[in-house]
């Protein structure tokens, strides 16, 4: 079963603007087969295949000179000697037009920090989320129960997790350069998924561990630049309202998030008492992965007052602000709709949308619409 990703339309715009571009995301996103399908012609290196990451370690800037066409360097975080001499080979191409490099990789840290080291202002960057709901063509609920990865859809998705978590958790980190404790990391995993969207308390965090906060700051690095977790930031506005400045935190999959609650089958997700914490998190990513293609300077967060207004996500397109509230099951209650409106001066939003699984597509009043994502996958306000 193979997919059509919505990336690859700015991954291709991308390569049109810049002599390199780097896709990065987690291990076995994806980002392989849809470097190869927007570049079908280009040559394939796999900086991982231990030949090929000697010869690039010994003498990144011979190896870089012997490419002749279009390039896909693959885990290229494997390499760091790889970015000094990168900035050398694509400055010497660059008066072609043309895009010479495509450089993927699996640790965000590691490779955006030797990007801005040694290519800034000669990059196109591209994050690689997992699949869309309008992506896979699936029924919403087996997306959701599922999760976005490709090989977790096509099996049994927790016979899938544990061993990518465990890769990841153990031998991806190390050979990063990091020393993680994987029994910790997968503890504070597993802490986080019974706590899917809540506020950030790192003392907190740390005291039910048995851990520092400082150590439970680094775990969270760590995990959010292998791409398992997102911090979902604090909207603020100089109002005379007290607004919550923590951010909110996630597991990005819902497949991983099921798995680590011991979550199988779409009766165990409905009589879970987070059910409606995975459905929020599930919309926030689905629409935020489809907002940064069609609007990739758009700034996500959250709104929440001290008093609990809230909003789950906003999105501030600059010259257009929209609040987004997120239902479990049918969003076209009359009362959500008068609270949202009541919140959208204060956020300084010109729209509000309600977003619920089920039900209809209705305008339930001048400044607030309801949509139901079963119905229209692809919707984006």
């Amino acid at each position: 079963m193979t997919w059509k990703r919505m990336s690859e339309q700015r991954l291709v715009k991308l390569s049109q603007e810049f002599p390199a571009v780097v896709v990065v995301g987690a291990r076995q996103v994806g980002k392989t087969t849809l470097a190869r399908s927007a570049f079908s012609n280009a040559a394939y290196k796999d900086l991982e295949s231990p030949l090929v990451r000697q010869r690039f370690a010994e003498d990144p800037a011979h190896e870089l000179g012997q490419l002749e066409a279009m390039t896909i360097l693959d885990e290229a975080q494997a390499v760091p000697e790889l970015f000094p001499a990168l900035r050398g080979a694509i400055d010497a191409r660059r008066g072609d037009g043309q895009c010479h490099f495509c450089i993927l990789g699996s640790a965000q840290p590691a490779l955006i920090q030797a990007v801005s080291e040694s290519l800034a202002g000669r990059i196109g960057l591209l994050e690689l989320d997992p699949l869309m709901a309008a992506e896979t063509g699936l029924p919403i609920a087996n997306h959701w129960l599922a999760g976005g990865f490709p090989e977790a859809l096509r099996g049994n998705f927790r016979n899938w997790w544990e061993p990518y978590l465990s890769t990841v958790l153990q031998r991806d980190l190390a050979a990063y350069g990091f020393r993680p404790d994987a029994v910790f990391l997968r503890r504070l995993l597993t802490m986080l998924a019974t706590q899917q969207g809540g506020l950030l308390n790192m003392s907190a965090l740390g005291s039910s561990l048995g851990v520092s906060h400082h150590t439970v700051e680094h775990g969270l690095n760590l995990l959010e630049g292998v791409f398992l977790i997102r911090r979902l930031p604090a909207f603020f506005r100089n109002i005379r309202k007290r607004l919550v400045k923590a951010p909110r935190v996630y597991i990005r999959d819902t497949g991983l998030l099921h798995h680590l609650l011991h979550v199988s089958t779409a009766e165990d997700l409905d009589n879970h008492p987070g059910r409606g914490a995975s459905w929020e998190g599930f919309v926030i990513e689905d629409i935020m992965r489809r907002e940064l293609l069609a609007h990739p300077f758009t700034q996500c967060s959250f709104w929440r007052t001290a008093t609990g207004q809230e909003v789950d996500l906003v999105l501030d397109r600059g010259g257009r602000r929209i609040a987004i509230e997120i239902k479990a099951n049918s969003a076209g209650n009359p009362h959500d709709a008068r609270k949202l409106e009541a919140m959208l001066d204060d956020i300084g939003a010109s729209e509000g949308w309600l977003v619920g699984m089920g039900g209809e597509s209705l305008q339930l009043n001048s400044r607030v619409r309801s949509v139901s994502l079963d119905q229209l996958p692809d919707w984006l306000p």
